[in-house]
């Protein structure tokens, strides 16, 4: 298997850290695929036309795409249901766990954008005022209703703990852990994971 795309995206990073958590870490080749959000990569449109990462190209040659698509794939091929699991109740908290990790680096991706690659004078400032505050309400949420949950190994706090180091690498002067004591210890508890060591950013 291929997994394409770079590991500072946290999207794809995800992807590699669940494939390590799922035993798959040395069966899963990482594929440095740039992307710009203004030019068509035609590698990755040819197994995506969505023409985003992460990208991951099946043995049998065949495109799982969305982080959370293939984060589920990565768990059915380990045979893990630990990551995601069978119980109904604790599932969906799981998976609303991990679409908030998901939607708080869609916000913080698109953020980055907008300050480091859209032209200087082009930016739109009532956006980025809305935008952060998302991103400050997404972490208060995880601050405040999510620190059991957070607590173990799945699919929602992989979401969680690589997110918050994208913030740290790109967006660090948002100092995401002023007032978050709870959730600056998850992460700094969760980072010490081997998946996450063996995919750690820079």
């Amino acid at each position: 298997m291929k997994i394409y795309g770079d590991v500072i995206s946290p999207f794809v990073r995800m992807t590699l850290v669940t494939a390590h958590e799922v035993g798959l870490g040395d069966k899963v080749d990482h594929v440095v695929e740039p992307v710009k959000p203004t030019e068509v990569n035609h590698k990755l449109a040819a197994l995506n036309p969505i023409g985003k990462i992460p990208v991951l190209e099946t043995d049998h040659g065949h495109a799982v795409y969305d982080s959370r698509v293939i984060m589920e794939y990565l768990c059915h091929v380990g045979g893990n249901s630990v990551l995601i699991p069978d119980d109904g109740v604790k599932r969906f908290r799981v998976l609303t766990l991990q679409a908030l990790g998901v939607g708080l680096a869609d916000s913080a991706v698109a953020y980055r954008y907008e300050t480091a690659a859209r032209p200087q004078g082009l930016q739109w400032e009532d956006w980025m005022a809305r935008t952060v505050t998302r991103i400050n309400a997404s972490l208060d949420d995880l601050e405040k209703n999510w620190e059991a949950c957070l607590a173990e190994a799945h699919v929602g706090s992989i979401a969680a703990a690589v997110t918050l180091s994208y913030l740290d690498f790109r967006l660090g002067a948002l100092n995401w852990r002023e007032g978050r004591t709870r959730l600056a210890r998850f992460h700094e508890d969760f980072s010490a994971r081997d998946s996450m060591v063996r995919t750690k950013l820079g």
